[in-house]
């Protein structure tokens, strides 16, 4: 069975741009492959951080993960910090992998722009990131097509690594994009990407009362001023687009039909957008609540996971140390 790696940052409580962009894929994905799902907490402390948050937001990422789907019988949960191999690896990668390549990065390049001073980790975050993949030995990544470049370093790295320290048999697989099958998803503001820090977002976990004050004035066809006026959903920035993802074909067809023809008006548009986003997300609501009342069960599935993974990580470190040279743990790591 093929293996996949994907990581998610712990941001909190997830929204339902992560959900459509990445973590329902994962959850029909996990049926399919050997699959690693990490919460990359390490990733999160490039940026300031209050310890307490950081722990917090882990443990909700986790409860949201496991309430949307993710099965701990199917696929291996974790928690970055708590499988060291990751670090260690992403030094290793660090001694093979060329400057330019790092400076080249889009990420790094935004990033940057905005700091007055920039700190080592945000230029070595892809480094990391090549570990978190390589050190499972990962044949696919599922990501959005914004994600490409990210994981084309991956591939650079395995293949410096290959290169200098096992050519003839390479060990490390060059991982290839598994692309989700939903596309970015728009904000609420209609205009930049779906993100927490932009407050454009819906909640995963959120009652319908709040769905409903952050969708009712969400922009649609400017062309629609009164209910009267035709428009065309394709140039509804967000509301046609929550429709596609969340709403049976039929209502999808309904909704063009009623938006062509003025047969609805936007509100009544969002109104049944709202009805079929709760009742996706409602279900999963409540598995959350469930586990916020019993936080053993998140926590020993976290614990359980991490021994999964560690025992990858391990057996991929002895190799690579063993083809490097360098000497084992005195415990044999």
């Amino acid at each position: 069975m093929a293996r996949i790696f994907s990581g998610i940052q712990p941001s909190g409580e997830l929204h339902i741009g992560n959900y459509l962009g990445a973590v329902k894929n994962w959850v029909q994905l996990q049926h399919q492959f050997e699959t690693f799902i990490c919460v990359v907490n390490y990733h999160a402390i490039t940026a300031v951080y209050a310890p307490a948050d950081l722990r917090q937001r882990t443990h909700e990422m986790a409860i949201g993960l496991l309430a949307a789907g993710v099965d701990s019988a199917k696929a291996t949960l974790f928690v970055q910090s708590q499988v060291p191999e990751h670090t260690e690896l992403a030094w290793i990668f660090n001694t093979i992998t060329p400057l330019g390549e790092l400076e080249r990065q889009v990420a790094f390049k935004e990033k940057s722009a905005k700091q007055e001073q920039v700190m080592a980790g945000v230029m070595n975050y892809p480094v990391l990131q090549a570990a978190d993949i390589l050190l499972y030995l990962a044949d696919l990544v599922p990501v959005g097509e914004d994600q490409v470049q990210h994981l084309e370093l991956s591939r650079v790295v395995a293949r410096n690594w290959n290169s200098r320290f096992s050519p003839e048999t390479p060990f490390f697989p060059e991982p290839k994009p598994q692309l989700t099958p939903t596309r970015r998803i728009v904000g609420l503001d209609g205009q930049a990407k779906m993100s927490k820090s932009l407050g454009n977002t819906i909640g995963l976990l959120e009652e319908p009362d709040a769905i409903w004050e952050k969708l009712r004035p969400a922009p649609t066809d400017p062309a629609r001023q009164r209910k009267t006026d035709k428009g065309d959903p394709d140039k509804c920035p967000i509301v046609y687009q929550l429709h596609k993802a969340f709403s049976p074909e039929s209502t999808v067809r309904e909704v063009e039909t009623n938006c062509r023809g003025a047969q609805w008006g936007c509100i009544d548009c969002k109104k049944s957008l709202l009805t079929n986003i709760v009742n996706e997300l409602t279900p999963i609501r409540e598995r959350a609540n469930e586990l916020r009342a019993n936080p053993a069960i998140v926590s020993d599935t976290l614990e359980a996971g991490a021994l999964k993974a560690r025992t990858v990580a391990q057996s991929t470190i002895r190799t690579v140390k063993d083809i490097m040279g360098l000497p084992l743990a005195a415990n044999g790591g």
